[in-house]
């Protein structure tokens, strides 16, 4: 069957426009309109393992961002989000999933920065649609923690949740949900103020050692895509 496939398939690369590249890493922006067959056998092949996702038929509403790892046979497929044309809710994340070979080597965290990249270029916060997978919780919980506890560490000026929420495009219920977790909100003086205790910067300290990987923004050649109302009809 594979070598079936083989001969009948010459794409080396998914079917869409790339937008990022940095060393042997590449995303890839795909309509669920144009390329409806690709993105179905995609939204198909996540419905073996996230038990949660029932629509897989309906693609023409979604972007897909793909991201792969590039050798000399061409482009890997590692993982990919979907995002809604038109979000009522602001989601910037519709589905997510890293394959499961690729898992745990800090690819999912890399996806999930890559979304909140593309939310700043949009100028808006965006959060994930619920519910996640407990993986995805798990790894939205790491982002959110590394991001706001990197943003205060090197901050000098004081910042506010909405000042945070601007700078990360992380929603103002995921920022306090995410502080509250790490128990970062302190009384003092008769106001609330966020403190960084040294427990929470140990623990930062030592994700950041381990990090592998990173986006970076300077690579994004992206525009926010604009669609008609007329492209906005699905059917």
């Amino acid at each position: 069957m594979l070598s079936r496939h083989r001969q009948r398939c010459n794409l080396l690369h998914p079917p869409g426009n790339e937008i990022y590249r940095h060393e042997d890493i590449s995303f890839f922006e795909i309509d669920g309109k144009r390329q409806l067959t690709w993105c179905r056998n995609l939204s198909l092949l996540s419905k073996c393992f996230l038990d949660h996702k029932t629509l897989y038929y309906d693609v023409t509403p979604f972007m897909y961002y793909v991201m792969s790892k590039r050798d000399s046979a061409g482009c890997h497929i590692i993982g990919y989000f979907s995002k809604e044309k038109e979000s009522a809710d602001n989601y910037n994340v519709a589905c997510i999933l890293t394959l499961p070979q690729h898992q745990r080597h800090g690819y999912g965290k890399l996806l999930i920065e890559f979304s909140y990249e593309l939310s700043k270029k949009e100028g808006k916060l965006g959060s994930p649609e619920k519910p996640l997978s407990d993986l995805g919780l798990l790894g939205y919980r790491a982002y959110w923690a590394e991001v706001i506890v990197e943003l205060l560490i090197n901050t000098s000026d004081e910042l506010s949740i909405d000042d945070i929420a601007q700078k990360t495009s992380i929603t103002h219920a995921d920022i306090m949900n995410t502080c509250t977790t790490l128990q970062l909100f302190k009384h003092y003086k008769g106001q609330h103020i966020i403190c960084l205790s040294d427990a929470v910067l140990e623990r930062h300290e030592k994700t950041r050692n381990k990090r592998r990987r990173q986006i970076y923004p300077e690579h994004l050649i992206w525009k926010p895509p604009v669609f008609t109302r007329d492209q906005l009809r699905f059917y």
